[in-house]
């Protein structure tokens, strides 16, 4: 496992300290997630976003991107039935009936050509840095993905090919993966948070995240958010557009100065390992 309180000195700071990187997932959804999290990341409520690149208002996140810490949130899944969005290369073995990627983990592992999941995820990654994102890390639309081996093969070797931090839910020990997916990427000095969490499973108030947020212990800790602002074009297109707007009016109404932790974006984590 990587050593995080070693990363922490590195970055600058004390082996105790807590550091905390606050995500907005799947900027490029729609207008109104683009909206909301370029909102949060601007007023300092948030400091990291991952792009879903392959969805309709990734174009638009272009445009209206400053420079902010943003990664690519890697794409073989559309999981909506009313909203959907597909490869940008061609690879039939992505695509289900409607032409879009498939809306299961399940049919991406049975159906999917490893060689096609390779050049899709290239893709993803250099059309981010084409419309001039600065690409801070990588991260997995739909994280169950990676607990096939073969495809976190090739996450692993896509963040050692682009020298890029990684996102990995859970521990070795509490994954149901058979194999040591954090020790292969310490190996490969790839470098990734120590613990990744959904904002909702902090909490349901800000008192309540202020509180969860200050229990944490020393090392780097991902918080992981889903946001949104109210409107008919969010409603439309998610079933969960509730759960996303409550997401963004938590953080928008968390007091920072209750939560003893540094904010840091994958920015820091991706310059040591370059």
């Amino acid at each position: 496992m990587t050593d995080l309180a070693s990363i922490t000195s590195q970055l600058g700071y004390g082996a105790e300290e807590t550091l905390l990187i606050i995500s907005c997932d799947e900027l490029g959804f729609c207008h109104s997630v683009n909206e909301a999290s370029y909102a949060l990341l601007r007023d300092e409520c948030a400091s990291s976003a991952s792009l879903l690149i392959a969805a309709p208002w990734s174009r638009a996140a272009a445009a209206d991107y400053r420079g902010e810490d943003t990664g690519v949130e890697l794409a073989l899944i559309a999981e909506l039935d009313r909203y959907r969005w597909g490869p940008l290369t061609h690879a039939p073995s992505l695509l289900d009936g409607d032409g879009a990627f498939p809306r299961t983990v399940d049919d991406v592992w049975e159906h999917a050509d490893l060689d096609e999941v390779r050049r899709e995820w290239r893709a993803q990654i250099e059309r981010s840095v084409l419309w001039g994102f600065h690409v801070t890390h990588l991260a997995m639309h739909a994280e169950a993905i990676e607990l096939k081996p073969e495809f976190f093969d090739v996450y692993l070797d896509l963040a050692e090919d682009f020298r890029l931090p990684i996102r990995l839910i859970g521990s070795d020990e509490q994954s149901t993966a058979s194999f040591p997916r954090r020790a292969l990427a310490a190996e490969r000095g790839v470098l990734f948070p120590d613990t990744v969490t959904p904002l909702d499973r902090l909490g349901n108030s800000a008192d309540e995240v202020a509180v969860a947020l200050g229990e944490l212990g020393p090392g780097v800790h991902e918080i992981v958010a889903h946001v949104g602002i109210d409107s008919s074009e969010l409603r439309a297109a998610t079933p969960q557009w509730r759960a996303r707007v409550d997401e963004y009016e938590l953080l928008r109404k968390l007091d920072w100065e209750r939560v003893l932790a540094k904010r840091i974006g994958y920015g820091a984590l991706a310059a040591l390992m370059r």
